[in-house]
């Protein structure tokens, strides 16, 4: 029987893998995260976590496999056209323009939704000026989902380090994802900030149903929010099911937890 579109994964992985200089990084990566979902990609160090995720946003070509968003293949694609067709990506280092406002920095996510000529913009024409009104009055919205509003005219670099994540999470979610990916959203952050960040996530999955991706390697937030989980091992899928049980299998602890 062939699948209904409701029965469709939102990220659909089969098979995939990629070498470098004959070293395979990742190797038959099989993933299915359905829509809505919080799903946890873990691993040690080296595991192949992150050349998945680029994988995922075109940085890097498969050498093998498939990628499947919402049953579109995206394999081989361009970073620019996976962004557009629905997959917004955070870092495990933030990456804002530090020395733009909080408000620009949203703007910047908004650029293929509002979108004006050079001549346009160099010569203030109408189109420019209403495009531009959008994009204030959409970004203003979402800072505000954030409570981020009162700060929108800061230098990003000035906010907070947790305020610096929510802001890099607002920007990616103004691109109107499909499929948010989050990497290692906790590093660097104290048990507080953590807990409010566990917080943003599961907003952020209700507020906008959004189907959510995170690599993280602290185990009280992914214990705490994530569904599924997959665990990887030097590229290879370790083991793969509902969160508690993945977290007490034996192989896992040995490879990753420690005995």
């Amino acid at each position: 029987m062939e699948k209904t579109q409701e029965q469709t994964p939102m990220l659909k992985v089969e098979n995939l893998g990629i070498s470098f200089g004959g070293l395979q990084a990742v190797d038959s990566f099989n993933i299915e995260v359905q829509k809505g979902q919080l799903y946890g990609l873990i691993g040690p160090n080296g595991a192949g976590k992150t050349t998945v995720f680029n994988l995922l946003t075109g940085v890097y070509k498969p050498t093998t496999g498939r990628i499947l968003l919402d049953g579109e293949d995206l394999t081989g694609r361009s970073t620019t056209y996976i962004g557009r067709h629905g997959i917004a990506r955070t870092f495990q280092n933030i990456r804002l323009f530090k020395n733009m406002s909080v408000l620009d920095n949203v703007k910047v996510g908004f650029e293929h939704q509002y979108p004006y000529t050079v001549a346009e913009g160099l010569l203030r024409l109408p189109r420019y000026y209403r495009q531009e009104k959008k994009m204030v009055e959409h970004g203003m919205e979402l800072l505000e989902v954030f409570g981020l509003q009162d700060e929108a005219s800061y230098l990003a670099a000035n906010l907070p380090y947790g305020q610096q994540r929510k802001l890099e999470i607002c920007r990616a979610l103004a691109t109107r994802p499909k499929l948010l990916l989050l990497d290692e959203p906790a590093a660097g952050m104290n048990p507080n900030e953590t807990a409010e960040l566990m917080d943003t996530i599961l907003f952020v999955r209700e507020h906008f149903q959004m189907t959510i991706l995170l690599i993280e390697h602290d185990m009280h937030l992914v214990s705490g929010i994530c569904e599924q989980l997959t665990v990887l091992n030097f590229g290879t899928v370790l083991a793969q099911g509902e969160t508690a049980r993945v977290l007490k299998n034996p192989d896992v602890i040995t490879a990753y937890l420690g005995e």
